[in-house]
């Protein structure tokens, strides 16, 4: 799997190309709709046990662990998270690449690269794994890969920030700036809401208070649309180009 200009890849037969546009509100979509539908399925079938609470106060909205724990809640989101995971390696292939060739005589930048690649590869892993592991199956696993998850999503929201702050102190296309303003308060709100659900979490296991619970679930669906919002601008940063899957010519097979 491939991505590049409006064009065929020399010698290359292609077996299809779709644009990169296309291909970024496609896998998009897979999280955004596995989210709404478990939720959906799990306030309307299993609102009881989706809401309850280990110490029994009021409460009205689910955590998404709780919501996405039940079946069929648990098959909706692993198979929407399993299907977007691929196309989320490219993403972060095709970061890579760019980054590359943008700083290629910047070793700064080119280090930050590196490890933005790494914390990218290690949040959709983290994901993959408190997906297929539900909190119902391990609490442990579910809850240590839920924190590593947050961190890394973070720290390679940080550092994307960082290295388009360098992009944007030179020329940019309209395209790439909006792009950069996008992820700048994309950030600093899902910053914002992992601090608030963070809070609220706490507050809730310290005090038991009534609709405390409902709060720190709403500011964790915040967490994650805005996490899927944020990885949605490689649709301005690549909307030229396309994803071709292709087959090498005869004399280039080994």
């Amino acid at each position: 799997m491939l991505h590049g200009p409006y064009r065929s890849l020399d010698g290359d037969r292609p077996l299809f190309q779709i644009p990169y546009t296309t291909f970024t509100i496609g896998t998009l979509v897979l999280p955004i709709s596995g989210l709404v539908v478990s939720l959906f399925v799990a306030l309307i079938y299993h609102f009881e046990d989706a809401i309850y609470t280990h110490c029994h106060v009021s409460n009205y909205l689910p955590s998404i662990s709780a919501a996405i724990s039940r079946v069929p809640e648990r098959y909706i989101w692993r198979c929407c998270i399993g299907l977007h995971s691929a196309p989320r390696l490219l993403m972060a292939a095709s970061y890579f690449s760019f980054y590359r060739r943008r700083f290629a005589a910047k070793l700064p930048e080119l280090v930050l690269s590196g490890m933005a690649l790494l914390c990218s590869l290690t949040e959709n892993s983290a994901l993959l794994l408190l997906t297929f592991v539900a909190s119902t199956e391990d609490y442990n696993v579910h809850k240590n890969c839920f924190f590593v998850f947050i961190v890394s999503s973070l720290l390679h929201m940080l550092i994307t920030c960082r290295l388009w702050h360098v992009i944007n102190r030179h020329y940019v296309s309209p395209e790439e700036g909006k792009s950069y303003r996008w992820k700048l308060r994309l950030f600093l709100f899902n910053l914002s809401s992992c601090v608030a659900a963070a809070y609220f979490f706490r507050r809730h296991n310290q005090h038991c208070e009534a609709g405390v619970y409902t709060l720190f679930a709403f500011c964790e669906y915040l967490v994650v649309f805005s996490n899927i919002v944020f990885h949605g601008t490689v649709y301005w940063d690549f909307g030229n180009q396309t994803v071709m899957v292709a087959t090498p010519p005869e004399d280039k097979r080994y």
